[in-house]
Formats: C-alpha cells, sequence, structure tokens
C-alpha cells in the first residue's frame, strides 16, 4: 500500500513539473526602429502577455504565417496587456523610437515557437 502512494506522490510530481513546460517567461529588447517577431511557425494557440518596462510606445500586430494583418495595438510604457493568438499568427512588436525599449513577455499554450529580430 505504502508504494502505490509513493507512486502516485511521485506521478503527481512529475505531471505538476510538465506544466511548467507550458508557459515561457522572457526579457527582451528591441533596437532602435526594429522589430521582434514572435511564433513565425506552424503552432497551435498561445497567449502572451506583455510588459513595456521601457519608457516608449511599442507597436503591436497580429499576423497570419500565410498573409495578412490585424489593427495594431498600441502598448505605453509601463503597460501590459494580454493577447490571445490563434493558431499559426504571428506577433510582431515594433519599436518605433529611436531609443531600445525592453519588454517583457509571458507566453502560455504553444511554447514551440519560433522567436526572432526583423529590421522595420
Amino acid at each position: 500500500m505504502n508504494k502505490i502512494i509513493f507512486s502516485v506522490f511521485v506521478l503527481c510530481l512529475i505531471l505538476t513539473g510538465c506544466l511548467s513546460f507550458k508557459s515561457l517567461k522572457s526579457s527582451t529588447f528591441i533596437k532602435a526602429n526594429d522589430a521582434f517577431i514572435l511564433g513565425n511557425n506552424v503552432h497551435g494557440k498561445f497567449s502572451v502577455r506583455i510588459t513595456n518596462t521601457s519608457n516608449y510606445e511599442i507597436t503591436i500586430w497580429q499576423y497570419s504565417i500565410n498573409g495578412g494583418r490585424d489593427s495594431q495595438i498600441k502598448v505605453n510604457p509601463s503597460s501590459t496587456i494580454k493577447i490571445n493568438v490563434d493558431k499559426n499568427t504571428a506577433i510582431r512588436i515594433e519599436n518605433q523610437s529611436n531609443e531600445e525599449v525592453a519588454i517583457k513577455l509571458k507566453v502560455t499554450g504553444d511554447t514551440g515557437l519560433s522567436m526572432g529580430y526583423k529590421n522595420k
């Protein structure tokens, strides 16, 4: 009986530990007049919480990896926004200022996302 209880306990610990793999956190810096692209690959749905920790506004676009672009979202300094993203849709975070910006990302859901920078 003790072995069964111990086995169930260990299994619960393993499953609880695996849940953390469904999220990632990142602090990212975007150079002046540059953009950071998240999810420009084939993937499932995900949510991203973006905090603009810089002193400059950032612009966020969602777009299908097959083309098209949704309306822009402006994020003021020291503000946070949460975006639910459909499968095969990317997020483009643009820094239109002449200074580097810093953002914090918390991604949940499908975390098998490509990440990279692209000059505007």
